[in-house]
C-alpha cells in the first residue's frame, strides 16, 4: 500500500493548486484523475484562452445557499496573488473587460503552470486512473484505485461539478460527500443557455444570431442586475446577459430582461417614451425606429410586427397615447420570458449547489463531520458569476485547503 499525507482527487484547477501547496510545503502529495488529458476544462475555458481571474471579486460574485462562506478563502488568496504566480512563470496576458483576464495564446500556459507547480512540490501522479472505494479508519483515509491500493491521513476532493459530460465530469465526489455523511444542495447546470417552449419561442427563432446589449436578472430574490449581451438562438436565449441570469433562474418563474439600453427602470422609460411621442408628426414604427437605434434591424421587424401592428404603426406617434405606449414600454424595458428549460450540463459552464457549505469549515475547507476531509473547488455550493470568478474560487479553495493541512501537520 502506497501512503502519502495527503491524496487529492480530481486533477482540475483546484485540484492541481492543492497539490502543488500542499507539495511545496513539504507534505508527501498524490494526485489522482480518471482522465488521460489534464485540466481538460482549463483548456476549453474562456474560448481556448482562459479567463483564469477576475481584478474585482469579492463574495458578491457568487451564489449559493451561503455566498459569504466564499469570503475567507478569496481573502487568503486573492486575485493579485495568482497574477503574481501567473508573471513569474511569465506568461502574457491580457484585462479583456470588467476586470475579466485572459492568457494572451492559449489556455494551456496554465495548464502547464499549473503542472510545473506540483512538480516543483514532487507531487506524485496518478492519472489516469480512477477511485473505487474510499474508507476512513479515524486516522486515515484507505483508498482502492486502479493505481493499486492507497492510503493518506488528509483527503481532498475536488472533482468538480457535472457540466461538460463528454471531457469526463461526473459526480464522484457528490457521492463521496454522501457517503460520509454531508448534505447536498440540489444541483443543477448554471451560466448556461435557457430554453423556450417550441409553440411559444416561434416567432423569435429567426432571429437565431441576432445580438445587442442589455439588462438582464434572474428570478430570484436576490438576483441582481447584470449589464451584458443578450444572444438569440434557435431554441431560446443565450449570451453572457442570459448566462448570468441563468445562476438566478428558477424553474417556473420568467427572467426579467431591459432591451431600452437606458439604465432606468421600466417607468423611467416609460415617461421618457412618452415625452418623445408629444407632438411627434413622424409614422409610430420609423419613430420607434428612432429610439432603438442600438437594435439590429432584424429585431425592431419582429417587435414592431407583435407590439405595433397595424393600423398602429403607420399612424402619428403623437396620436398614441399612454394605453399604446405604456405596454410598449414595459416589453422594451421589463420584457419578462418564462423559459421552459435550460440546455443542460452538456453547455453549462459550472454547476449551482453541492457539496453543503454548512457541513465545511471555511476558512479551511475542512469537513466538519470528518477530520482530515477537504472539499474544494466547483463540488462545493458555491458558484461564481461568468467572468473569472470561477476559477478564483477554485485557485482560493484549494490555497485554503493546502495551507490548513500544512498546519495541521507541521
Amino acid at each position: 500500500m502506497q501512503a502519502f499525507d495527503v491524496v487529492v482527487i480530481g486533477a482540475g484547477a483546484a485540484g492541481m493548486m492543492c497539490a502543488a501547496q500542499a507539495g511545496q510545503g513539504g507534505l508527501r502529495v498524490a494526485l489522482l484523475d480518471h482522465s488521460p488529458k489534464l485540466g481538460e476544462k482549463i483548456r476549453i475555458s474562456g474560448g481556448g484562452r482562459c479567463n483564469f481571474t477576475n481584478v474585482r471579486v469579492t463574495e458578491d460574485n457568487f451564489v449559493g445557499e451561503n455566498p459569504r462562506f466564499a469570503r475567507h478563502a478569496l481573502a487568503q488568496y486573492t486575485p493579485q496573488h495568482f497574477i503574481d504566480l501567473v508573471k513569474r512563470h511569465g506568461i502574457a496576458f491580457h484585462e479583456k473587460h470588467k476586470g475579466q483576464l485572459f492568457c494572451d495564446h492559449k489556455s494551456d500556459d496554465i495548464i502547464n503552470m499549473l503542472a510545473q507547480e506540483c512538480n516543483a512540490g514532487r507531487v506524485h501522479w496518478c492519472r489516469p486512473h480512477s477511485v473505487n472505494h474510499v474508507a476512513h479508519n479515524g486516522q486515515r483515509f484507505q483508498l482502492d484505485t486502479t493505481a493499486g491500493p492507497m492510503q493518506a491521513r488528509s483527503l481532498v476532493v475536488a472533482t468538480g461539478g457535472l457540466p461538460v459530460p463528454a471531457i469526463g465530469a461526473t459526480d464522484f465526489g457528490l457521492r463521496l460527500a454522501k457517503q460520509f455523511g454531508h448534505a447536498l444542495v440540489d444541483h443543477r447546470p448554471a451560466l448556461v443557455p435557457l430554453t423556450f417552449n417550441a409553440e411559444q419561442w416561434a416567432p423569435f427563432s429567426a432571429l437565431a444570431g441576432v445580438a445587442l446589449p442589455v439588462r438582464s436578472r434572474g428570478s430570484e430574490a436576490s438576483a441582481p442586475w447584470f449589464d451584458e449581451d443578450l444572444l438569440f438562438t434557435h431554441r431560446g436565449l443565450s449570451g453572457p446577459a442570459v448566462l448570468q441570469a441563468s445562476s438566478y433562474w428558477q424553474s417556473g418563474h420568467p427572467i426579467t430582461l431591459n432591451l431600452s439600453g437606458q439604465p432606468g427602470g421600466c417607468e423611467a422609460y416609460q415617461q421618457q417614451l412618452l415625452a418623445a411621442a408629444q407632438g411627434s408628426r413622424a409614422q409610430a414604427d420609423n419613430w420607434l425606429a428612432q429610439q432603438l437605434p442600438h437594435w439590429p434591424k432584424r429585431l425592431l421587424s419582429t417587435w414592431q410586427a407583435m407590439h405595433l401592428p397595424e393600423p398602429l404603426a403607420t399612424r402619428k406617434v403623437a396620436e398614441l397615447g399612454k394605453k399604446q405606449i405604456a405596454p410598449l414600454a414595459r416589453g422594451i424595458a421589463q420584457w419578462q420570458v418564462l423559459p421552459s428549460g435550460t440546455e443542460g450540463y452538456k453547455k453549462a459552464e459550472v454547476m449551482r449547489g453541492g457539496v453543503s457549505t454548512a457541513d465545511l469549515q471555511p476558512k479551511t475547507m475542512e469537513s466538519r463531520k470528518v477530520p482530515g476531509l477537504y472539499f474544494i473547488g466547483e463540488v462545493v455550493d458555491v458558484t461564481g458569476w461568468l467572468g473569472g470568478y470561477n476559477f478564483q474560487w477554485a485557485w482560493a479553495s484549494g490555497y485554503a485547503a493546502a495551507h490548513a493541512i500544512r498546519r495541521a501537520m507541521a
